[in-house]
C-alpha cells in the first residue's frame, strides 16, 4: 500500500486505521459501563447517518426522506420476523432488501433534479411512505408492529440474552463501517467526490453522472435499511417514528453534527444526538429546542462538524 499511494495518504489510511481499531474497541468493550441496550441504540443511528453521510457527504446529494428506508426496513423486518416466522438473519436481509429496491425507485426519480429540487422530492417521497405505513394493514397503523421475536440466529444463538443481542449488532455495525470504508476509498468513491466538487467536469471526462448517484443513492438506501431492520429486532418494535420526517431530520443533524465528509464523523454525531435524547428525556419537548440550538452553534461555529474540526487541527483526516 504504502508503495502505490503518496506517502501523506498511506499515513492518513493507517491513522484511520487506529481509530477505527480504537472505534471497534470502545464499542466492544461499552457493555461493562453503559447499558448495553442504549449501545445497541447508538450503533444502529450511527449506521443510519453513516449510510446518510456517504450521500450527502461525498456525493453531496442531500436527501430530505432517508427515513422511509429506515422505517420501511424496519416494518418489513418486524413483519417477517414475526408474522412469517423467519429468522433473525433472514429478516433482517428482507429489511434491507426492501429498503434497497425502494432507494432504487425513489433514487431513479428524485436524481433527475439537482439541489433544493432533489431534497423535496425525497421528502414528498418519504412522505407517501409514513402515509403508506398509517394506512397498510401489515403495518399496525398507530400501535405500530410490538412484541417483534428475536428468535434465534441461524437456528442456534438466542438473541434474547442481550449479550448476543449485542454481538449481532456490533456485527452488522462494523460491517457496514467498514463496507462505506471501502466505497469511500474505491474508484467509485474517488469519482462521487469528483461529482460533489465539480459534476460539469466529471461530465466532461466522460463519466455517467447519474448512474453513479443513482448508484450512490441505492448503496445509502440499503444501508439505511441495514440500520433500521436491526433496530426492529433490538427494541422489537416498529413505529411510525422510523418513517416520520423528523427521523430524516434527526440523521441529518446527526451527519452535520459530527461532520460531513468524514468517515467518523457520523459515529460521533450519532452518539451524541442518542445521549442527549436518552439522558435529556426528562425536558420533554425542550429535547427538540437543546437539538437546535446545537445545530445553529455547529453551522455558526465549526461548519466542519466535531470530528471534522478535531481532524483539521491535526491535519489528518477523520
Amino acid at each position: 500500500m504504502a508503495a502505490i499511494l503518496p506517502s501523506s495518504s498511506a499515513a492518513a489510511l493507517a491513522h484511520q486505521r487506529k481509530v477505527f481499531i480504537f472505534m471497534a474497541a470502545a464499542f466492544a468493550l461499552a457493555p461493562l459501563v453503559v447499558y448495553p441496550v442504549f449501545m445497541m441504540k447508538v450503533m444502529c443511528f450511527a449506521l443510519f447517518a453513516c449510510a446518510f453521510n456517504l450521500l450527502i457527504g461525498y456525493a453531496g446529494l442531500l436527501s430530505f426522506g432517508h427515513a422511509m428506508f429506515f422505517g420501511m426496513a424496519s416494518y418489513c423486518s418486524a413483519h417477517a420476523a414475526k408474522v412469517w416466522g423467519l429468522t433473525p438473519e433472514l429478516a433482517i436481509l428482507f429489511g434491507t432488501a426492501v429498503a434497497t429496491a425502494l432507494g432504487f425507485v425513489a433514487g431513479s426519480l428524485a436524481i433527475r433534479r439537482l439541489g433544493i429540487y432533489f431534497a423535496m422530492i425525497t421528502l414528498a417521497l418519504a412522505q407517501m411512505i409514513f402515509f403508506f405505513a398509517l394506512q397498510a394493514p401489515f403495518t399496525g397503523g398507530e400501535d405500530g408492529i410490538q412484541a417483534v421475536p428475536r428468535g434465534n440466529l441461524f437456528g442456534v444463538v438466542d438473541l434474547s440474552q442481550t449479550f448476543s443481542m449485542y454481538l449481532l449488532v456490533l456485527t452488522v455495525f462494523l460491517a457496514g463501517f467498514l463496507f462505506v470504508y471501502r466505497v469511500v476509498h474505491s474508484p467509485f468513491g474517488q469519482v462521487l467526490k469528483a461529482i460533489r466538487e465539480n459534476e460539469s467536469r466529471a461530465i466532461s471526462l466522460g463519466y455517467d453522472v447519474d448512474r453513479y448517484k443513482l448508484v450512490a443513492f441505492v448503496l445509502s438506501a440499503g444501508l439505511a435499511g441495514l440500520a433500521g431492520a436491526t433496530k426492529a429486532l433490538v427494541f422489537q418494535l416498529a413505529s411510525l417514528t422510523d418513517v416520520h420526517w423528523s427521523m430524516s431530520g434527526e440523521v441529518v443533524l446527526m451527519t452535520l453534527l459530527g461532520g460531513m465528509g468524514t468517515i467518523f464523523g457520523p459515529v460521533i454525531g450519532a452518539a451524541v444526538i442518542i445521549t442527549m435524547q436518552n439522558y435529556l428525556a426528562q425536558l420533554g419537548a425542550w429535547v427538540t429546542i437543546v437539538q437546535g440550538a446545537i445545530f445553529v452553534v455547529c453551522v455558526l461555529a465549526f461548519r466542519r462538524g466535531i470530528v471534522g474540526e478535531i481532524g483539521h487541527a491535526l491535519k489528518k483526516p477523520l
